[in-house]
């Protein structure tokens, strides 16, 4: 798992890199085909993937956009791995007794990808959009509209052959994640998992209807609700990390 964090870390860094110049909010984010990796490397690598999505995208900061602000990159980007390895077969859509549940062979496992990779991108832009708008560096709505935009289409229209590609290879070579760690350490499938899972989803799409609502209200009063954005934002991401601790 060790070694696939590190690849997972490089691989994401050397396709975020050469973008670093087509710039959308100087210092901040660039246009980012390499965000159709997350998603893909969450799915086949657990959470080594997800901590590998984190530490890449630190790297790639250091190539133009490394501030303060990379603190909630790093979170953000996890989580952008994490939330579709957490919620893959939480949906109702997959069979968890599923041998094959990462190969795209029917509509259910389209749409479940589909449904992950968005909660997986807006998770991402909740959780960097709130921390910038903490530190009075970006307004929430501007980022967080940018971030989700940016984040779900390329792991939308790329990921699925992506990861049509990448499955059967990944499995023969038996570096799936389920393959590698041991039992005990594969979540059960309860209802504690199962509130997790919904724990997170409120938090994702709450989170950023708070934080947008919030933000488009005050603006249309004349008014700069810097804490009031803060707190409604901030605790949607707080119930993305409680739902993803929970689990028996």
């Amino acid at each position: 798992m060790v070694v696939l964090v590190a690849l997972s870390a490089a691989t994401y860094a050397a396709v975020l890199i050469p973008f670093k110049g087509f710039v959308l909010i100087p210092g901040f984010t660039e246009v980012r085909p390499a965000s159709v990796l997350p998603v893909v490397l969450g799915l086949l690598f657990g959470p080594a993937g997800a901590w590998g999505a984190a530490f890449g995208n630190l790297i790639g900061d250091f190539f133009g956009t490394l501030t303060i602000g990379s603190v909630f990159g790093f979170m953000g980007n996890f989580f952008f791995a994490f939330v579709p390895y957490k919620l893959w077969n939480k949906l109702g859509l997959v069979d968890s007794d599923d041998k094959e549940q990462l190969l795209l062979n029917n509509a259910k496992k389209i749409i479940n990808y589909l449904l992950v990779a968005v909660l997986g991108a807006l998770s991402c832009a909740l959780i960097i959009a709130w921390g910038l708008e903490l530190l009075r560096l970006v307004p929430f709505a501007v980022l967080a509209g940018i971030i989700s935009v940016n984040n779900s289409l390329p792991a939308v229209i790329l990921g699925i052959p992506l990861l049509l590609i990448l499955y059967p290879r990944i499995k023969r070579w038996d570096l799936l994640w389920t393959e590698i760690v041991d039992a005990q350490e594969l979540e059960a499938h309860n209802a504690l998992s199962g509130l997790g899972a919904a724990v997170m989803i409120i938090g994702i799409v709450g989170g950023l209807a708070a934080g947008l609502t919030g933000q488009v209200s005050d603006a249309a009063a004349g008014q700069i609700a810097h804490t009031r954005i803060v707190l409604r934002a901030g605790a949607g991401v707080a119930l993305n990390i409680v739902g993803g601790l929970l689990r028996k």
